[in-house]
C-alpha cells in the first residue's frame, strides 16, 4: 500500500521498471524481424547472409527475450504491482500460460542450436517458424496484459503530485 513518504520511493522503482519494460519491448521488436528474416522477408536483413546465421541471430535474442522476461521483467512488475497495493491473481493466472510459450522458444532454439542442425533441419524449418511464430504471438498478447495490468495502470500515480493509497 502507498505512502505519502513512499512517493518518491515508487516513482523511482516506477521509473526503472518502466525503463526495463521498454528496452525489453526494443528487444521484443528485435526478435519479429529476425523471425522476418528467416521467415524469407528479405528487405529486413542482407541477401547474402547464409539461413544459419539469421537462425543462430534469432535464436540468441530470442533466448536472451525469454529469459529477460522471466529472470527479470515479470518479478519487477509484480514487485511494483504489491507495492500499490494491487492484486495479483491475473498476472500469476498468466503465467503457466507464457511458460508454454517459453517452452516453445527453449524447443526451438535447441533444434536450430548449431549450423549443423539448421543444415539438417532446413525443411522443417517453415513448419517449425509458423509455429514459433504463433506461441510468440500469443506470448506477446499475454505480456501485453502483464503490464497493462501491472505496470501502466499506474503511470497516472506516480506522475501526480501527491500519491496515496
Amino acid at each position: 500500500m502507498l505512502k505519502t513518504n513512499d512517493t518518491d520511493t515508487i516513482k523511482d522503482h516506477w521509473g526503472t521498471v518502466d525503463k526495463l519494460v521498454e528496452k525489453w519491448l526494443h528487444e521484443r521488436q528485435e526478435v519479429i524481424l529476425l523471425l522476418c528474416a528467416v521467415d524469407g522477408l528479405k528487405e529486413y536483413t542482407p541477401k547474402n547472409t547464409p539461413i544459419s546465421v539469421k537462425i543462430q541471430a534469432l535464436c540468441q535474442v530470442l533466448i536472451d527475450y525469454v529469459s529477460a522476461g522471466h529472470f527479470e521483467i515479470y518479478d519487477e512488475l509484480m514487485s511494483e504491482a504489491e507495492e500499490f497495493g494491487d492484486n495479483t491473481d491475473l498476472a500469476k493466472s498468466l503465467y503457466p500460460k507464457i511458460q508454454i510459450t517459453t517452452d516453445a522458444a527453449v524447443d526451438f532454439n535447441d533444434r536450430y542450436d548449431s549450423a549443423e542442425h539448421c543444415e539438417k533441419l532446413m525443411s522443417s524449418l517453415p513448419t517449425d517458424l509458423s509455429h514459433l511464430g504463433e506461441k510468440l504471438e500469443e506470448r506477446f498478447e499475454l505480456e501485453d496484459q502483464l503490464i497493462e495490468v501491472l505496470h501502466l495502470r499506474h503511470k497516472e500515480l506516480v506522475s501526480s503530485p501527491t500519491t496515496t493509497a
